[in-house]
């Protein structure tokens, strides 16, 4: 079989590869010959010199010198040639490379590798350093460590001075003699010991130039302001089962007292309790013999008790003038938690009923204020307890309807000074339409104190004439918010 690729993978065709058969002592005389002569014709003919002039060694000097008559020399020669001419040519290896086209052509090529076409390595420029460059470092590096030992060095004699402070702390704690003269009594001793103590005329006390005095100071106690404000406490609500245990329980301890008295003799027994189902149990034989007087005396008892329990509940009512005391008396606890002060704007007070509404609620809450009657717009100033604001700012808002209007009565009928557009009717005895008529609140929120002394109203034509009168209380500017707001 032959053998294809690489030459150096076949038969080579060389004198080497070829078996020889042993020389002879001729043969080796011949080719010491032809080496000699190649060595000659190297370095000339004249005797060579070694290194340091020192001469070649004896066995090389003829080393060079041909002899024209040696066939041995000749024939070592002639066979060499031959056997050069015999050897085959070979291509020679091609290290160029691919090319170009090829590197393209291969899918396995990675540029980033590198190529024969790649950006070649640029060589670093040399660098010098600058006169005195490493001078100023070791200057530096001698002034860190200077500053480091001068710290070391304060620290050493500031922890010294530390430790002879501490002796004179312990030195300190020794108990100083008490003084001649305690500084709170200085003013009361006429001297600078207490050896006259007991000596009323060395002591200072009911003298004239004496610092105790009978006068005391008692700062009067000043209640937080907003502990006003603060909600009363959420009564806690219970169960009805825990309702009929506590009304059980509190009988029951009723009735164990009410016994006790009645065992020491203090009350006479009750008479029996006789109801239609328990008579013929309470009464007995006397039910049996007359059924009719015991039925009759029964019906009567239960009326006397109904009768009792009328007339302890009619004592326990209040009477007029105590409701009345007492409603006072809660508006007065409620303003004294705070003050409200609400704004209403009312479009038309034609109708006689809305100023009755307005005036006598106010007065029933206890509010104060002032309302402005106006040809455009009338202005309702109202003050007062939280309790009564909230009631005040329902019924203005919710429980008048605005828009209703009614007949004028006899009274302001007949009334000349009453202006035209606060009557319920205009010129032509019609009643006015109040469809669009609204109330609305510009203002609410907290005041320091009343503004009012008491409720009242005032007729004002112009709008100089409104301000006028609210410029007294400080609230004009309530009117031109209400001018704005539509």
């Amino acid at each position: 079989m032959e053998r294809h690729g690489s030459p150096g993978l076949g038969p080579r065709n060389d004198t080497a590869s070829r078996v020889q058969k042993p020389e002879s002592a001729t043969d080796k005389a011949a080719k010491l010959a032809a080496l000699k002569a190649r060595v000659s014709a190297a370095i000339g003919t004249t005797k060579a010199k070694g290194g340091l002039n020192v001469g070649l060694h004896p066995a090389l000097e003829d080393i060079g010198q041909w002899k024209p008559g040696d066939p041995k020399s000749a024939s070592g020669s002639r066979s060499r040639n031959d056997a050069s001419k015999a050897q085959p040519k070979h291509k020679p290896l091609d290290l160029s490379g691919p090319s170009q086209e090829e590197i393209k052509n291969n899918p396995y090529f990675d540029a980033n590798l590198g190529a024969p076409g790649a950006k070649p390595r640029q060589t670093r420029q040399l660098i010098f350093n600058q006169k005195g460059k490493y001078i100023q470092q070791a200057n530096a590096l001698r002034r860190q460590a200077a500053l480091e030992a001068l710290k070391k060095k304060i620290a050493a004699g500031t922890r010294k001075v530390g430790i002879d402070e501490d002796k004179d702390v312990e030195k300190n704690f020794a108990v100083e003699a008490p003084p001649d003269v305690e500084w709170w009594d200085e003013g009361l001793i006429d001297g600078k010991n207490y050896d006259d103590i007991e000596n009323p005329q060395a002591l200072k006390i009911d003298t004239e130039d004496s610092i105790v005095t009978r006068y005391i100071q008692h700062p009067v106690p000043i209640e937080p302001p907003q502990d006003k404000n603060v909600p009363p406490p959420k009564p806690m609500y219970l169960t009805p089962t825990e309702q009929a245990k506590l009304r059980r329980q509190r009988r029951m301890a009723d009735l164990k007292e009410e016994q006790a008295k009645i065992r020491l003799g203090l009350v006479p027994a009750p008479p029996p309790k006789v109801k239609k189902g328990n008579l013929m149990r309470v009464l007995g034989e006397e039910a049996v013999k007359d059924p009719t007087a015991v039925e009759a005396r029964v019906n009567r008892e239960i009326a006397e008790r109904h009768d009792k329990h009328v007339q302890t509940n009619e004592e326990r009512k209040l009477t007029k003038e105590q409701k009345h005391e007492k409603l006072a008396a809660n508006q007065e606890k409620d303003a004294a938690k705070g003050l409200r002060m609400l704004v209403f704007k009312i479009d038309s007070l034609a109708n006689g009923q809305h100023r009755y509404k307005v005036s006598v609620n106010a007065d029933q809450l206890a509010l104060t204020g002032l309302v402005i009657m106006h040809p455009k717009q009338n202005l309702v100033v109202a003050e007062g307890g939280e309790w009564s604001a909230k009631h005040y700012k329902k019924l203005m808002l919710h429980r008048i309807n605005w828009t209703e209007n009614l007949p004028s009565r006899d009274k302001d009928a007949q009334n000349d000074a009453l202006k035209q557009w606060l009557r319920a009717e205009n010129e032509g005895g019609d009643l006015k339409d109040l469809a669009e008529n609204r109330c609305r609140l510009i203002f609410e929120g907290e005041v320091k104190s009343r503004a009012f002394r008491k409720w009242g109203s005032k007729v004002c034509e112009t709008d100089a004439e409104a301000r006028e009168v609210l410029s007294k209380s400080k609230l004009e500017n309530f009117w031109n918010l209400a001018k704005s707001t539509h």
